[in-house]
């Protein structure tokens, strides 16, 4: 336990490691010249293996980049590939049916041994989450089965001494029930194979799910601490070891590490960007806050009385009431505050059940979803909510008055403009080569990128809803249509084409 505490508190060193391993491999992919298909989908191939369990959108985005090179090269090998890769982020960021429909088009006699028996354990693996989402007494057991299926497929491919082929023979004993069997292949993994850290979390974490069933609670957190520290050392965001170990404790009263460990999996599935572990962690999330707030109580009435029976007749008396008092303050407005995430959480969470429908997610989410923006409102809410208890309409007047909105825009779309230069550091010489000299655009000082540039860089983005692109930059459709009029009766290629161009320069 003390060793998970010492891992948290030190996991940004962790991460600093992960990312200067990136860092490395990213100064190849930009700095190295005249890099042929293969190579560019080889660096591409190993930003992914560092991203895939680590944030969803990085990871997601060179698994594109695999699926676009293989296309490009046409290789259906190398397309199927990647497509099993990015099957991979979709599941973990809980896109159920994004995924199927995806791994649907996989070619699959087309793919070498190695990748069909990924691809049937992958497949597999959806049906074992589809059926823990959907947890059904009628569905569920159907997809157990067919995932149950697709591990056999992928075991007459794997060899029998390879870490595969014991895991993945164990996963489906646990899903079949037969712990005992599965309890003898697991341990025999921990016992006899050499594994990364990735592996002895992934074991350690399967494996406390036979003791949890078994009833041995001690046994299973022993196992979930192991995979914690993994997980926490190897940078390992995409990971639910830590947010069961939280849940265990919990239920066995340990409210202290079960609060640290839930706030660690909350951070770790924000980073990640996995929705369906979010919608998860809304359900114990304001449990175990409550229950640490009501132990804080109890504290301090304990405190109080002590106090009021030791120094009752003395000035002390005085001094020690009124810290006692604010101490009592600041619980109220603690307990306010684990009230207002609660509500957040579940406004967050009909989010997520809408987030499958939505077909612009990532930019969407960039504006929708900053965290700033949300603790800005939060602070606003929480001061307008003070005032009004205290009845001080002038105050309240006050802050509303000093709310700069138009600040807040402009601190977005600033946001936008550098993240959108860090994808696409070529884009304004990019957009001027296709206009004409005299119509070219020339940024002012500390400019990122104008309006013109912002709406084409939108537009790049896949943002083609003129009405959308109005909303995000504050403006009226008519005034975004002028502008993309303006800047096209300006281009050098024929405005049926212009955006058509914009699509295709390229990202780094």
């Amino acid at each position: 336990m003390e060793e998970v505490n010492r891992a948290i508190s030190v996991s940004s060193t962790f991460d600093q490691i992960k990312n200067k391993r990136i860092d490395s491999i990213k100064h190849v992919l930009y700095k190295s010249r005249d890099i042929s298909d293969r190579g560019l989908f080889n660096l591409y191939s190993q930003l992914y293996n560092e991203y895939q369990i680590y944030n969803y959108d990085s990871a997601f985005s060179y698994a594109q980049r695999m699926v676009s090179e293989g296309q490009l090269m046409r290789e259906d090998s190398l397309i199927g590939y990647a497509k099993i890769k990015e099957g991979f982020v979709l599941l973990s960021a809980g896109l159920f049916k994004e995924t199927f429909d995806l791994l649907q088009n996989v070619k699959m006699n087309l793919l070498p041994k190695t990748e069909k028996a990924e691809y049937f354990t992958m497949m597999a693996r959806y049906y074992y989450d589809l059926g823990d989402y959907n947890n059904d007494r009628f569905y569920a057991p159907r997809y157990n089965d067919s995932g149950n299926r697709y591990i056999d497929s992928s075991l007459t491919l794997l060899t029998p001494e390879s870490f595969e082929y014991v895991y993945y023979s164990g996963l489906k004993n646990i899903r079949s029930g037969n712990y005992e069997r599965a309890l003898s292949e697991l341990k025999k993994l921990i016992a006899s194979y050499p594994m990364s850290r990735h592996e002895v979390a992934v074991t350690t974490s399967t494996l406390s799910d036979i003791y949890i069933q078994k009833g041995q609670t001690d046994t299973a957190i022993d196992l979930l601490l192991l995979a914690a520290i993994e997980d926490i050392r190897n940078s390992t965001k995409e990971t639910r070891a830590i947010f069961n170990l939280a849940t265990l404790l919990f239920r066995k009263g340990d409210a202290k590490n079960a609060s640290t460990f839930i706030e660690k999996a909350v951070d770790d599935a924000v980073f990640y960007g996995a929705r369906q572990r979010k919608v998860q962690l809304t359900s114990i999330l304001p449990l175990i806050e409550a229950e640490r707030v009501n132990l804080l109580q109890n504290e301090n009435k304990k405190v109080m009385n002590y106090a009021i029976a030791v120094t009752l007749s003395s000035l002390l008396l005085i001094i020690l009431l009124f810290i006692i008092f604010r101490q009592i303050k600041k619980l109220q407005l603690a307990k306010a505050d684990v009230t207002a995430a609660h509500r957040l959480q579940q406004h967050i969470n009909t989010k997520l059940q809408e987030a499958n429908k939505i077909k612009e997610e990532y930019i969407g989410y960039f504006f929708s979803g900053n965290s700033e923006f949300y603790t800005r409102i939060e602070k606003f809410i929480q001061a307008v909510d003070v005032k009004i208890t205290d009845r001080k309409l002038d105050d309240i007047r006050f802050l509303v008055n000093n709310l700069n909105l138009k600040k807040g825009r402009e601190e977005v779309l600033h946001d936008f403009d550098r993240i959108f230069l860090k994808l696409f550091p070529n884009f304004i010489a990019d957009f001027n080569s296709l206009i004409n000299e005299e119509g070219q655009v020339r940024l002012k000082e500390g400019e990122l990128l104008n309006t013109d540039l912002r709406i084409f860089a939108l537009i790049r983005m896949g943002i083609h809803d003129t009405q959308k692109i109005a909303g995000i930059l504050g403006y009226s459709v008519n005034t975004i249509n002028t502008y993309k009029s303006k800047i096209k009766n300006k281009s050098r290629v024929s405005n049926d084409i212009f955006e058509e161009k914009i699509m295709q320069i390229r990202s780094i």
